[in-house]
């Protein structure tokens, strides 16, 4: 996964090793162990252009390093696997679908995928591409399948964390012959790895878990297909739809911490889960690490990790408010994965089919004693 030209090769199998090792440079005496971002619009570059860095637009050193760190966490120990981060989770995703297709042809996505969704289909559709929708759970996408070019996964779903058989799709997709590609942003790949389900394209929103800290826009594609991902190199460059090295910096600086963050965050969800599944006005509790979640068995198969998001439902539109503004460690925002907990009432965008007192609690790393009871707190609240 690396060369003595874009860095060192993680020593070890464990994640958190790898996620503290993940994409450093070989080490050069008196040179910092990870180098600092690098700004520049050009470099250097007499005669022909042959190096590595020719203009900012297409490559630059900050990014090769984070583009290794996140392939090997995405693909440890797989050769020929390409790495691309982009500005966001969207521009990444918009690099696979209109890097791929073409007019005439059809893509599968997920009807219970995340919100955007419906207005990429919107433009899909404008260029003349088929789009084909289905649920996640049940593997429902399977049933549409024929005649595709590409199924779109994403698993577990957002916000409704229903999970499919990745595997299983796969293996149908490319037997029909579509490519496949895999949102991995809730899960991160701590969680799961698509690429070893079968999966041509890992893609992710790098804003949320892979960073953390709510403060970088960021989102990457990872793909085992050289003539696809140059098609996806492509796009990159045609759009300019390229994360600034300050970004990429701190993404890389951040994924040193992730295996401690998503351990901590994995385990107090599913403390989370297990208290709120006592409450009795909570409804449609839904965390696939609960061993009565209608997706936990497909979920233990291919998952490492099960996600710091847990979703439920609160009667009406007004007890869910209250909840919200009830709650002291946990803000009222959107997003999910960061360090501190965050929560909101899905309905109010508007793009997700989820009933009005839809709650989407993305769990932090506080201590799991004080989350807990600022969650059962608020409950007791907003019901007065």
């Amino acid at each position: 996964m690396s060369d003595s030209a874009t860095g060192a090769p993680v020593q070890g199998d464990g994640d958190g090793t790898r996620a503290v090792r993940a994409g450093l440079p070989e080490p050069v005496k008196y040179e910092p162990t990870l180098p600092g971002p690098v700004f520049a619009a050009h470099f250097h570059l007499p005669g022909e252009p042959t190096g590595p860095y020719t203009y900012g637009r297409d490559e630059n050193p900050t990014w090769t390093h984070l583009e290794h760190a996140i392939g090997e966490l995405e693909a440890p120990g797989q050769d020929g696997v390409e790495t691309l981060v982009f500005a966001s989770g969207m521009a990444a995703i918009s690099s696979v679908l209109f890097s791929q297709l073409r007019a005439g042809d059809t893509v599968v996505l997920p009807n219970d995928g995340y919100q955007v969704l419906p207005l990429v289909r919107a433009q899909l559709e404008a260029y003349g591409i088929e789009v084909r929708t289905a649920p996640t759970g049940g593997d429902a996408q399977l049933d549409v399948l024929d005649g595709a070019k590409l199924l779109w996964i994403e698993s577990p779903s957002n916000p409704g964390l229903d999970v499919c058989d990745i595997r299983r799709l796969a293996e149908a997709a490319h037997a029909r012959g579509a490519l496949v590609a895999v949102d991995n942003t809730l899960a991160t790949p701590l969680g799961q790895r698509p690429l070893e389900l079968g999966a041509d394209f890992a893609v992710a929103s790098g804003t949320k878990q892979l960073t953390g800290h709510g403060d970088v826009l960021l989102g990457y594609v990872v793909g085992r297909d050289a003539e696809a991902m140059a098609a996806v190199r492509r796009w990159r460059k045609v759009v300019g739809a390229i994360p600034g090295p300050m970004e990429a910096w701190l993404a890389h600086r951040s994924i040193a911490t992730l295996h401690l963050r998503v351990e901590r965050q994995c385990a107090t969800a599913l403390t989370v889960a297990e208290a709120l599944r006592e409450r009795p006005e909570v409804t449609g509790l839904r965390y696939p690490g609960l061993p009565e979640d209608p997706a936990h068995k497909v979920a233990a198969r291919q998952m490492h990790r099960y996600g710091c998001v847990v979703s439920f439902t609160l009667p009406t539109r007004a007890r869910a408010d209250g909840f919200l503004d009830a709650l002291r460690l946990v803000d009222d925002a959107t997003s999910f994965g960061g360090v501190r907990s965050t929560a909101e009432r899905r309905g109010r965008w508007g793009g997700d089919a989820v009933p009005e007192g839809f709650i989407r609690l993305s769990v932090g790393a506080e201590d799991p004693e004080d989350l807990v009871a600022d969650v059962l707190r608020a409950l007791d609240e907003s019901a007065r």
